[in-house]
């Protein structure tokens, strides 16, 4: 037992719950981190009707869109733990337990916590919101880019992004991770000087580490 009072969801859903833990699915959390910017589109993946606390059974279920429809995953409340700390996804609050247990009813999806090591932040995506995922490299990026990353943002589409590296998880000087995944949750064009500044405000599933380039707080 790991909590004697715990909860699925404590003072509402947030992606700063979300700390990442030994598996290599940054990918998929960060797209659940721009789920949690949607809340009804959540509410899809992450039923309402079921805790810890009113009949509880042991169980929980959790929505997912394969091949062109929502299926339905099961899961029990054990969770991967060793030595005192958390191998999955941990959350922020010790007793709020909605990431964790996500992230396993998506590693059964996938087969096993294994399958979950390394993936595309797109695919995770689709899987949590049954849309359509539009992708563009920054090696050949489209004509104003920047235009159509704000014009996303202020019609609410889920973003993200993710960087390259053969080395996984090395921190650049910067504060940017090498072959790491991220949530965008903001993209603005302020003046600045005598033009204009692109900003875009991304979040590290790690749930720790920040931009220490120009424009850093």
């Amino acid at each position: 037992e790991i909590q004697r009072n715990p909860y699925l969801i404590t003072n509402g859903v947030s992606r700063f719950d979300i700390m990442q833990g030994e598996i290599g699915d940054c990918w998929m959390l960060a797209a659940l981190g721009s789920l949690t910017l949607q809340k009804e589109l959540l509410e899809n993946v992450l039923p309402k009707d079921q805790g810890f606390q009113d009949d509880y059974a042991g169980i929980f279920h959790f929505r997912f869109w394969q091949y062109g429809d929502w299926v339905d995953v099961v899961i029990d409340d054990r969770l991967p733990f060793l030595n005192g700390r958390y191998l999955s996804v941990h959350p922020r609050m010790s007793n709020e337990f909605w990431p964790s247990l996500l992230e396993k009813a998506y590693a059964k999806l996938q087969g096993s916590y294994q399958n979950l090591h390394g993936g595309y932040l797109s695919d995770a995506l689709v899987d949590l919101t049954g849309g359509v995922q539009v992708q563009f490299s920054l090696k050949e990026p489209p004509p104003h880019l920047q235009e159509i990353i704000r014009a996303a943002a202020r019609s609410q589409c889920l973003m993200g992004c993710s960087t390259s590296g053969q080395l996984r998880n090395i921190e650049l000087r910067n504060g940017i991770v090498q072959g790491h995944a991220y949530t965008v949750t903001g993209a603005v064009k302020i003046p600045y000087k005598n033009g204009w500044k692109h900003i875009i405000r991304i979040w590290n599933p790690w749930g720790h580490g920040e931009w220490k380039g120009p424009w850093s707080d």
